[in-house]
């Protein structure tokens, strides 16, 4: 036996252990990396506000801190609105809830020749079985439920954190990042991570914008229509309709066609029918206008970037897929060189 044999099976074994322990490792870390991934773009999407405020002579930390106020009194503020919205139209559909099912039945009696009662129906309701399944059942999760939304709340609190001191901490970070490079590659780390902050600071901003005429014209029409709640449906329109790629639009506006079904189901397909308009306009005329200085990426590169970052890293990689994709490509820009192209009618 070649005297090299067992420390190379000694190495083998050594970097195999070494190999599962890392895997280990991450997989047991991935929750706390994503957020710390989260944590980062959002502390690069604050930076630009930060820093400005800090140029004026505000300490760093107490800009970000009322950054960071200010978005969250904006997203209580909203939760608040749309929450006390959606109590209201449970409660009033809760009360018509027996006119309405006196109503069907009535149709079904009518239309079938059936004699269907709403007591009957009630009673056996109340005493069939899977009712009371799904009533102990649910009883049996409410401690999963809770764990849920206790594990969301540390979630959110472990990415303010980590966004809150990278923001605040913004160059020191950099200086410690910079430190352990040479002194050629630190410029290039520099440049990467301005194009990072003003991609990401720019991406934010359009869609902010976006939502903003979005959530005025849906405003519009919902008024025009007489549906209730007009502003807080607004709202939910224009920052879902944004913040969620590609079948946002559709899942903000299920909300406001469910009330106008309260109003009439002709206010439903008016409600519809603008929907689809509106989303028209936005991806041909607004997006294209918005997006040409902040976040300039073919629509298909974005599309294509959005499903990918999905398919790796769920709903975190559809957020931040845009922002990255457009960082790397004007990173890669910068260094990539480009030829005059010949005059040619195919180009």
């Amino acid at each position: 036996m070649p005297r090299w044999l067992p420390r190379a099976v000694v190495l083998v074994l050594a970097l195999y252990a070494c190999f599962q322990l890392g895997s280990w490792a991450f997989h047991q870390l991935i929750g706390l990396l994503l957020n710390v991934l989260i944590a980062f773009f959002l502390a690069l999407a604050v930076e630009p506000a930060v820093s400005r405020m800090a140029a004026r002579g505000m300490r760093r930390g107490v800009a970000t801190f009322l950054v960071f106020l200010g978005v969250l009194l904006f997203a209580v503020g909203f939760m608040v609105l749309l929450g006390s919205m959606l109590a209201g139209q449970i409660v009033d559909m809760v009360e018509d809830f027996p006119r309405s099912l006196d109503s069907v039945i009535e149709s079904i009696n009518t239309t079938f020749h059936t004699d269907l009662s709403r007591l009957a129906i009630q009673d056996s309701l109340l005493h069939s079985d899977w009712l009371q399944k799904y009533v102990q059942n649910s009883a049996s999760g409410v401690l999963d439920v809770s764990a849920t939304v206790l594990g969301g709340l540390f979630k959110l609190l472990t990415i303010g954190l980590f966004s809150f001191y990278f923001a605040a901490d913004g160059p020191r970070l950099r200086r410690a990042l910079c430190s352990v490079l040479p002194p050629a590659r630190q410029s290039e780390v520099l440049r990467a991570w301005e194009i990072a902050v003003a991609k990401t600071g720019g991406y934010l901003y359009s869609r902010g914008l976006m939502a903003l005429v979005s959530a005025v014209a849906h405003y519009v029409v919902l008024a025009v229509l007489g549906i209730p709640y007009a502003p807080a449906l607004a709202i939910w329109v224009g920052l879902v309709s944004q913040f969620i790629p590609t079948i946002g639009t559709y899942l903000a506006g299920a909300l406001p066609m469910l009330i106008a079904f309260t109003v009439s189901p002709w206010h439903t397909v008016y409600v519809l029918a603008f929907v689809v308009i509106y989303q028209q306009f936005e991806n041909y005329v607004l997006q294209p206008k918005l997006t040409s200085r902040t976040v300039d990426i073919h629509p298909a590169v974005a599309f294509g970037s959005v499903i990918a970052g999905t398919a790796l890293l769920g709903a975190v990689g559809a957020l931040i897929a845009i922002p990255a994709v457009a960082t790397l490509q004007s990173f890669l820009g910068a260094y990539v060189k480009r030829y005059e192209v010949a005059d040619d009618p195919r180009v």
